[in-house]
């Protein structure tokens, strides 16, 4: 099997892309500057381009495209980018697809943003969709890799915990300093996955040829105070106090502060499992445990 990737250089895309090459799957890079490795194939999803020999020798596409979400302020000229740097990648990657072609497989990043702030309902791929920045640029984003003439898998993705970087990366400092009371009231709840069960989530769609969306996240949501107590009693910290809003919001602007930070989204995997997938790390104290 040959494995086409976007973004392979990312914290989430470099872990499948060594789980894919680990396991005897060729992958294919897509890089946008020139290639100087074998496996790097150059592309310009700027203006809509992707080369011969483009995607018609791969099997299936993965494409991890995207800013950082809470990477910086939602300025205006932000939210553009986080729209362009979607959308574009995703356009150019789903025009270069044959519909009676070798790869019968577009797995596209997404996001449970989709399903806005909810409290406490339970929420799967059979919920519509929510309100918000968020849900709007999920939704586009999905619209545009549907427009592919290949079957498609949307990969809902909450927070994906890794050992560095990633959503418990920045969360660290606080819990070090003693924030670990979560954010806010903490009583939002948090839909998260560990890294490895991420890996082999999409490993598993890719063997089966899954298409349609699909919750990216374990079986167990929990609330943010949770998660941050968990996650400071695994650092040997104590909890002293949760963190106020006021300064994140200076930070990062009210909308995002709403949507990233204070939105409930209480999801679960229900096509995963349905599917017969077997999570690895359920619960969230041994998913800590393990990084």
């Amino acid at each position: 099997m040959r494995v086409a990737i976007a973004g392979a250089g990312g914290l989430l895309g470099g872990a499948v892309s060594r789980a894919l090459i680990t396991r005897g799957t060729e992958v294919v890079r897509l890089v946008r500057r020139a290639p100087t490795k074998a496996d790097e194939r150059q592309w310009f999803p700027e203006v809509g381009r992707l080369p011969k020999p483009g995607l018609h020798d791969v099997d299936a596409v993965i494409n991890f495209c995207g800013a950082g979400i809470a990477d910086r302020p939602w300025t205006p000229g932000r939210k553009r980018e986080l729209f362009s740097s979607r959308l574009g990648p995703t356009r150019t990657l789903a025009a270069a697809l044959d519909g009676d072609g070798r790869c019968q497989l577009l797995l596209n990043a997404s996001a449970i943003g989709i399903y806005g702030d909810r409290g406490d309902e339970i929420l799967d791929e059979a919920s519509s969709r929510g309100t918000g920045f968020l849900a709007d640029l999920v939704d586009d984003w999905e619209a545009a890799a549907r427009a592919a003439s290949v079957p498609v898998s949307l990969l809902r993705t909450g927070h994906v915990l890794t050992a560095s970087g990633g959503y418990l990366g920045k969360q660290k400092p606080l819990v070090l300093a003693g924030m670990g009371g979560g954010v806010g009231p903490g009583d939002q709840y948090q839909s998260w996955i560990s890294v490895d069960d991420y890996v082999a989530a999409i490993l598993f769609l890719v063997d089966r040829h899954l298409a349609g969306p699909f919750d990216l996240t374990a079986p167990n949501p929990v609330r943010n105070r949770e998660l941050f107590a968990a996650y400071a009693r695994r650092l040997g910290r104590p909890v002293i106090a949760s963190l106020p809003t006021f300064p994140l919001r200076f930070v990062l602007g009210s909308d995002a502060v709403e949507e990233l930070l204070l939105a409930s989204q209480r999801v679960l995997p229900t096509r995963l499992l349905e599917a017969g997938f077997s999570f690895t790390h359920p619960e969230l104290d041994a998913a800590l445990a393990a990084l």
